[in-house]
């Protein structure tokens, strides 16, 4: 009888026990290990955009129990009392909480997909119309331009001539190929000439910008190929999520009263 008797109440101290062990990843010299540790590990690598899977939970125990055996000898030899600790310390503390402030700010103020429909109907505005497929060949003086022009009338061809004389270090090696772009893309100048021009057509004359003279080519002509809204939606809305968070930061700073 007085068998069953402590049978019983050992298993009965077991159940007890057992809740609060299960809280615990282990025991370091004495010292629970608590289960918070791992989800915490799983946590940032998580935001960090790093999949933990099953295999990976024994690696995480085995992380964070390591961590407590270091952090364990780095107390006894009185580490965290020194003041590079307290000074890194506090830095770390200063860092959380300025990203917990941001992520609390992001998560208040999401941008809207009425906000981001209305950021791609600008792009599309800014963007739209005409695309032009030109080449050009920059020089520094209206001679040189000039000279060219009656080199190509004479039969010179355009792209030779672009690869030889040609100051554009981008495009002078293929033939003054500019390849598809928005009027917008160009300084003003260059782009008034450009959309003048028919297709195959070159310019009369040559053309002044701040980069020397250009003798331009419009090799082709076409309706601009702007990317579905579907498909930039996420860039859109990371954009609109930055500039969000520079208005925020900047409303801060300029409410604060430094001294």
């Amino acid at each position: 009888m007085k068998k069953v008797i402590l049978t019983a109440l050992a298993a009965a101290a077991i159940g007890i026990a057992l809740p609060a062990a299960a809280q615990n990843v282990a025991i370091v010299n004495g010292k629970p290990v608590p289960k918070e540790r791992v989800d915490m590990l799983q946590q940032q690598l998580a935001k960090a955009g790093r999949q933990v899977t099953p295999e990976m939970q024994g690696q995480l125990k085995d992380e964070v129990i390591t961590r407590e055996i270091f952090m364990q000898e780095a107390q006894k030899r009185g580490l965290d009392a020194g003041d590079d600790y307290k000074a890194q310390l506090e830095l770390a503390r200063q860092t959380i909480l300025i990203r917990e402030l941001f992520a609390d700010y992001q998560k208040k103020n999401p941008v809207t997909d009425a906000e981001v429909k209305a950021e791609y109907d600008k792009f599309a505005a800014a963007n739209g119309g005409k695309e032009y497929k030109a080449r050009h060949i920059l020089v520094e003086k209206e001679d040189e331009a000039k000279k060219i022009l009656a080199d190509l009338k004479k039969g010179a061809k355009f792209d030779e001539l672009a690869k030889k004389l040609s100051k554009d270090p981008g495009s002078g090696q293929n033939g003054g190929d500019l390849d598809w772009a928005n009027p917008s893309s160009y300084v003003p100048e260059f782009a008034e000439a450009m959309v003048k021009l028919k297709k195959g057509e070159t310019t009369p004359a040559p053309v002044k910008s701040q980069f020397g003279w250009h003798v331009i080519r419009v090799d082709d002509i076409r309706d601009a190929q702007l990317p579905k809204f579907d498909e930039v939606k996420p860039q859109i809305a990371q954009q609109l999520q930055q500039q969000k968070l520079a208005q925020f930061q900047e409303s801060l700073r300029k409410a604060a009263k430094v001294e």
